[in-house]
């Protein structure tokens, strides 16, 4: 299962939105509103998280030709 986040869409001004997050199957249709205020919602696109590693590796160090 996947984690989305969502955010209200306020309907007055100066209603601050609600994020929050739910866990949903990527074939799930997104939610459309929020369970806990009935108001709509839309998804938020984050980034992911990833690890790039840069220089030199372990094992090219380890070959003949890596020195």
């Amino acid at each position: 299962m996947a984690t989305y986040i969502y955010e209200t869409i306020p309907q007055e001004p100066g209603q601050e939105p609600r994020r929050f997050e739910v866990q949903q199957k990527m074939s799930d249709p997104p939610l459309e509103k929020d369970p806990e205020t009935g108001l709509p919602v839309k998804r938020i696109i984050t980034g992911g998280s990833g690890v790039i590693f840069s220089g030199t590796s372990i094992l090219s160090m380890n070959s003949k030709g890596g020195r």
